[in-house]
């Protein structure tokens, strides 16, 4: 037979573990910033499943927050989207001006002002499609489709001077991501709420 206070030992981890079990996980688990995965909805999939969407893994992995799969709708899906493009776009610029700061050559310099006012540009229509899904998503398809170009105009010139930044590559790219997918969600609302112009 085991010794008494081996028993008690087992006896205590048993009951604590029984009275915990019958209690809300949320009181057992502390909120804490590690985000699991998620499974997707079936709004999510099919966005990533898109045509126009160019990184179906990075489209599943930046739409995997809950306050994303909880969306009920096109428009909410969009609106989350564009706030993430916004944030992105944000975030990149702060890169940039960051980097300008250390900008060597002249060329450097014009090529990373070229890249801030792409940006900027992002910022701002990335913030107003949101405001266009619902009344004019042809409208809000073409502001994000021109967004692309910018963005490629900035990585052209960054090449063109030479300017070799892999945190500025990364952020083009995710910006390029995050146009892509605007655009996958906006074309589905045109053709979810056809308008005659």
């Amino acid at each position: 037979m085991a010794p008494p206070n081996q028993l008690c030992l087992v006896l205590v981890i048993f009951l604590s573990i029984f009275s915990l079990s019958s209690l809300p996980t949320s009181a057992i688990i502390p909120k804490a910033n590690i985000s699991l995965p998620l499974p997707s909805s079936q709004l999510v999939e099919n966005l990533c499943n898109g045509k126009a969407v160019e990184n179906r893994r990075f489209c599943l992995k930046a739409l995997s927050s809950p306050k994303i799969i909880a969306a009920m709708d096109t428009t909410q899906l969009g609106t989350l989207i564009m706030k993430l493009g916004a944030a992105n776009a944000k975030a990149t610029l702060n890169v940039y001006n960051e980097i300008i700061k250390k900008a060597g050559s002249p060329q450097a310099l014009k090529a990373l002002n070229c890249c801030v006012e792409a940006y900027k540009y992002a910022i701002l229509s990335f913030e107003m499609v949101s405001s266009e899904l619902v009344e004019d998503p042809q409208t809000a398809n073409y502001d994000v489709a021109v967004i692309g170009p910018e963005i490629a105009n900035c990585e052209k010139e960054l090449i063109n001077a030479k300017v070799q930044a892999p945190r500025l590559l990364a952020g083009n790219r995710f910006m390029k991501y995050y146009v892509s997918m605007g655009y996958e969600i906006t074309s589905t609302l045109e053709l979810e709420n056809p308008n005659e112009y």
